[in-house]
């Protein structure tokens, strides 16, 4: 009798620790980071990935569970500057899985953009993956957390690396050069970005834009009130002037020599 009371009362309190908050586990925010401003008004975040059974139990004790971590992540970052447009950002896969002795990982993020009229589109991925060794199989709850937790910490900050990444190589036209998100700056969807004068955003990401040298005036020369040097440094030799005042034309072929 006194056995058969014994088990439920080992399963009652190893289902209060199970259920207990995790210790010492700070939650997994990326909010301080700059945002990254694309040229839309309308921005979806969604979330596809659906992890099977077994796949689910270990998820559940992860204090951070992936796509929970990475959902916030990407509605923290990710922002709309108002302009017309439309992007829509999926979470494709948050998985942790126990494969062998081994714990992996990955994460992919999908981004699609198109303007109003569909015509401009733009789409880029980001995926990162990692493993680890994984907790033997009599370690406490509290060690497969803290392995779970550390495993997804990693995935996160590559995911934050990669994510930024991908996103200026492959939709750099849709980045919104705008001072502030929200503010529309009159850029079209797929034009390459210009310096609006509003000045660089705090934080967020800026083109930086190109010095180009001082235009001529269409003829090959100089415009007009800019001195020439030559490469030494001193003027060049005034032209050659009648003495009337008049510039002297000299025969054609015939090479000027100066005192």
């Amino acid at each position: 009798m006194r056995f058969r009371y014994l088990i439920p009362l080992m399963v009652l309190a190893l289902a209060g620790c199970s259920s207990a908050p995790p210790p010492n586990f700070q939650a997994l925010d990326y909010s301080y980071l700059p945002p990254i401003v694309l040229k839309v008004s309308t921005l979806n975040v969604v979330n596809n990935y659906v992890p099977d059974p077994g796949a689910a139990t270990l998820i559940g004790q992860d204090p951070a569970p992936p796509a929970t971590t990475l959902l916030n992540m990407l509605n923290n970052r990710i922002v709309a500057s108002g302009a017309p447009g439309t992007a829509t950002v999926t979470v494709q896969t948050a998985s942790i899985d126990q494969v062998g002795s081994n714990l992996t990982g990955t994460m992919t993020v999908d981004i699609n953009v198109s303007s109003p009229d569909g015509r401009s589109t733009g789409y880029t991925e980001a995926s990162v993956s990692a493993s680890q060794t994984a907790p033997d199989p009599d370690a406490s709850a509290s060690d497969v957390q803290a392995a779970l937790y550390a495993l997804t910490k990693r995935l996160m900050d590559d995911m934050n690396v990669q994510l930024q990444y991908q996103i200026q190589h492959n939709l750099t036209h849709w980045l919104s050069w705008s001072a502030t998100p929200g503010t529309i700056t009159g850029e079209t969807p797929g034009a390459t970005p210009v310096d609006d004068g509003s000045g660089p955003a705090t934080g967020a990401i800026l083109a930086t834009p190109l010095t180009s040298p001082t235009p001529s005036a269409g003829n090959g020369m100089p415009p007009p009130n800019t001195t020439v040097t030559s490469p030494s440094g001193t003027p060049p030799a005034p032209p050659l002037m009648l003495p009337d005042g008049t510039p002297a034309t000299l025969p054609a072929g015939t090479v000027p020599v100066t005192p």
